[in-house]
Order: structure tokens, then sequence, then C-alpha cells
């Protein structure tokens, strides 16, 4: 009997493994990230099989490392992202992505009466809760949470 093929995202020598991203979420975070404006060789896979997440998709960059400020803000959308940043081929540093304590222009206010909806001033908010994300506006003081949270 036949063994059936297997197929795998290849291996990068240097760069960032970002892995465990809800399958829904993956061009998010290629937005989050401003991965569709670099020049860098990009692999992804999406829809793969996750024992934790049911679904999942997966990010290999290579030759590019990502500052924990701006990986962090991934955390949005794919709370349980993880990192892996390799060098040579091999996973030199894990990293989990965290929420945090402040999110610039990257969800929009729930408030249609919010000057960051009808102005272009960037979004500014704080984050009032990591776990159930909830984000509350500079600007007009409302709270964005979880289900309304749109990102930009």
């Amino acid at each position: 009997m036949k063994e059936p093929k297997q197929l795998s995202v290849s291996a990068i020598q240097n760069g960032t493994v970002i892995d465990h991203i809800p399958a829904r979420n993956l061009f998010k975070v290629i937005s989050i990230l401003g991965l569709d404006h670099i020049h860098n060789q990009i692999t992804f896979g999406t829809n793969l099989e996750s024992k934790k997440l049911g679904r999942k998709a997966i990010i290999k960059i290579s030759d590019k490392y990502f500052e924990d400020e701006d990986i962090n803000r991934i955390a949005l959308v794919a709370p349980d992202a993880k990192l892996n940043i390799i060098r040579d081929y091999e996973v030199v540093e894990k990293k989990v992505v965290e929420v945090p304590d402040v999110i610039v222009g990257i969800a929009k206010c729930m408030n249609p009466k919010c000057i960051t909806n009808f102005e272009s001033v960037t979004t500014r908010f704080r984050v009032v809760s990591k776990k159930n994300v909830s984000l509350k506006c500079h600007y007009c003081e409302k709270i964005t949470n979880q289900e309304n949270l749109h990102i930009i």
C-alpha cells in the first residue's frame, strides 16, 4: 500500500515564524504587521489542523525580526500566537504575544460619534482588560469590547 504524500511548509534559514494564528485572522495579522508592504520572502499556510484552535494559520518571514511592541499588536486578533526566532535553521528563541497596554492606529472606535470616525485622527486606546480584550478610547472614553472590535 502506498504511503500518502505529506506536504509541509518549507523551513527558513533566518527569520521569524508566527504560529497558532486563528485561520480566520491570518490576513488581519499580515495587515497589522505590514507584511503586505515588505519585500522579504513570506510563506504562509492557513486552515492547517490544530489541536488547540481547530484550524490555524502560520506565517514564515525570511530575514525579518520584530520588536516586541510590533508583535504584541497582533495579540488583539491572535492571542495565542507563538513566535519562533530562527537563525541558521534552528529555533534560537520562542516568544508569546501579550496584549499591550496601549493600542494606536489598529482598532476602530465603536462610537459612531467619536472624532476618530469622521476626522483624520489616529485611534488611540488604553487596554482596560487583557483577558477578554476591552479598549477605552482616548478621545471619547467609550469602551470597545472583543465582540465589537474592528481592525482597521
